[in-house]
């Protein structure tokens, strides 16, 4: 049984729902140490001044925030202690929002939500009434001591706790040199968008693996076997298209995608969905074509 790593209140209105916080995720990382490579000895970390080159007791060592080139402003832990948000121990819900306004960007963390024995009723009523209203709740809740937006989710059994960043957090799309929006040929979308649909299945994260992570561990198991594993290939780079190759390349990516033929008839009907599919076969059958 996971162990909390919080546990408050649930506030809806004047209802109050006692509950425990569970991490939802588990981290699958590998984590190293540092060794000496002669005698594998762990490296140590050293807090050594960069002025005059002493090491610097533990005791001595101050948090300071350069706001010009090697000018600091001081701060000690106990003005830092001073400006954490008050830890109330309550999931604050705010308001309740449709959550198709919610761009996905603004989702950080997920957490689970356990009631106390007491509040399983409440709980319950809450879960079954964000489930029905299709609507999310957009909580406030501090957080190993961080105040944290967040939004309440009801999924399946669960009620979810899903931390989101705050609006000045995101970076802005307009900092990023982008290509401007211009007609697109309908040739080349057509085929993009039966690619899209060929590829099209259901989601099941089952389906995935993290196969880096899988391929570190089996290479850190055979190294501790005292085996050695056979050289994997590089890949080669793949080469950036040019605008005369892409339609090309979509009509082979549509070919080897396995399911040309769903792509082709697509699920369209009447009289509208026969002349799509008809203007289908013919970008197929002549991509180059008008």
């Amino acid at each position: 049984m996971p162990h909390p790593i919080w546990t408050g209140t649930l506030a809806f209105g004047l209802l109050r729902i006692p509950v425990k916080v569970y991490t939802a995720v588990r981290s699958k990382e590998l984590h190293f140490h540092f060794l000496h490579k002669a005698d594998e000895g762990r490296i140590q970390n050293v807090r050594r001044c960069s002025l005059d080159g002493q090491d610097v007791p533990y005791e001595d060592v101050v948090r300071g925030y350069e706001y010009e080139k090697g000018r600091y402003v001081l701060i000690t832990d106990e003005e830092l202690e001073r400006m954490h948000p008050e830890a109330t121990q309550t999931v604050d819900i705010m308001e309740f929002v449709d959550v198709a306004e919610i761009d996905p960007m603004y989702f950080d963390a997920p957490y689970y939500l356990e009631p106390e024995e007491q509040a399983r009723n409440v709980y319950a009523l809450l879960r079954e009434a964000l489930a029905q209203s299709g609507k999310i709740g957009i909580a406030k809740v501090v957080l190993r001591s961080r105040e944290h937006l967040a939004a309440l989710k009801a999924d399946g059994q669960m009620l979810t706790l899903d931390l989101m960043h705050f609006a000045d957090e995101i970076v802005e799309q307009a900092e990023f040199d982008l290509p401007e929006e211009e007609p697109i040929p309908e040739k080349e979308l057509n085929v993009a968008r039966m690619l899209i649909e060929a590829m099209t299945a259901p989601f099941d994260p089952e389906k995935f693996r993290d196969t880096y992570r899988e391929a570190l561990w089996a290479m850190i198991q055979a190294r501790a076997a005292g085996k050695a594993l056979p050289k994997a290939a590089s890949p080669k780079p793949l080469p950036i298209p040019k605008n005369a190759e892409l339609i090309e390349l979509l009509q082979q990516s549509l070919e080897h995608s396995g399911k040309p033929r769903r792509a082709r008839e697509g699920s369209a009907s009447g009289r509208e969905g026969r002349s799509r599919r008809s203007r289908e076969r013919l970008v197929l059958q002549h991509p180059f074509e008008g």
